[in-house]
């Protein structure tokens, strides 16, 4: 069974800007965000794989100089500096250079805005770089205009502060933004930890969302609960994903966002999501050829191959994942 594909599926017209832009050239990147317009998820999703590619940095900022009043320039060399600031503070630089690094990243935005006020793209870098070391208001360019308390919501079931502002304007522009909630999802990971970013994915799938790939959430956040408890090879794989609460959130995402999209799509749908829906799927006893007849030629090593690395294994993804599919199934393994 063939399970590595490209990460750009079936979007043709994005391989031909990824490729130009190996060559140190943006006009394909451009011509595909011009035929993008304001289809903002297709936008989101197209962006933010382009900024992620080594080099683009160098080209992004020729094509900003050579056109400053272009939106989608603008809004690239937002996605590479705030990339560039997140990186940084990853990498333990200095904190006055994470400071010169967000405040670039932030004038990048604003000029974004300017630009096309109804991009959501510069909002959700400005959310972004709230998971650096500063107060999250600082990245409210309408903090001071906002009620008080700026990060708390009226909500009580949702206790938890945050930069809420931001995700609203997000939502505004692109209601259900996939990009914009995983991004508050990490805002709760590197602030409270796990549990919290757990905690701020089941609050959002409580009811259905408006985006159904929100449903998806829950699965991010029990990964990272799941590295948490389990790194450095403590406790069992099984006891933690055949849990209920496992179970409950897998067949609730498969049942209401993939059970939702024509077969023809598939191809479209986000890798990391069906990476995670069909490992989970199986760690929790759903049928493995029935998972992977549906999402097989889409999945990937990952997650398992990050789960091997955060347990401190060696051996390959396929030991551990084959495992833990034939002890859940009682059956012999498919391959």
């Amino acid at each position: 069974m063939n399970l590595i594909v490209s990460p750009v599926g079936a979007d043709t017209d994005l391989r031909a800007a990824l490729e130009d832009l190996k060559m140190g050239r943006y006009q394909a990147t451009r011509d595909l965000l011009v035929r993008t317009g304001p289809n903002w998820s297709l936008r989101t999703r197209r962006s933010q794989l382009l900024a992620a590619q080594a080099g683009a940095g160098g080209v992004f900022k020729t094509w900003r100089d050579e056109e400053p009043n272009s939106a989608d320039a603008s809004m690239m060399w937002a996605r590479v500096l705030t990339r560039a600031a997140i990186e940084a503070h990853r990498n333990g630089k200095n904190k006055s250079l994470v400071s010169r690094a967000a405040g670039l990243a932030i004038q990048a935005c604003l000029k974004a805005i300017t630009l096309w006020p109804d991009c959501p793209v510069p909002w959700i870098c400005l959310l972004h770089l709230t998971q650096l070391p500063f107060d999250p208001y600082h990245f409210d360019p309408h903090w001071r205009s906002r009620p008080i308390p700026w990060d708390q919501l009226g909500d009580p079931t949702m206790p938890y502060r945050g930069p809420w502002p931001l995700l609203e304007e997000i939502n505004k522009r692109d209601p259900g933004s996939r990009e914009g909630h995983h991004r508050m999802r990490e805002f709760h990971l590197y602030r409270g930890g796990p549990t919290a970013a757990m905690h701020y994915a089941a609050w959002e799938v409580a009811s259905e969302p408006i985006n159904l790939e929100l449903d998806m959430l829950p699965l991010y956040g029990l990964m990272d609960v799941y590295r948490e408890r389990h790194g450095n090879g403590q406790g069992s794989a099984l006891q933690f994903w055949q849990t209920a609460q496992v179970a409950h959130y897998a067949r609730q995402a498969r049942d209401r966002w993939f059970a939702s999209v024509p077969p023809v799509h598939h191809g479209w749908l986000s890798l990391p999501d069906l990476n995670h829906l069909a490992h989970a799927l199986v760690a929790c006893g759903e049928d493995a050829r029935t998972v992977f007849e549906a999402m097989g030629p889409y999945a990937t090593p990952e997650p398992w191959q990050t789960i091997n690395v955060s347990l401190g294994r060696s051996y390959d993804w396929t030991t551990e994942f084959l495992r833990i599919r034939a002890t859940a199934l009682r059956e012999r393994p498919l391959w």
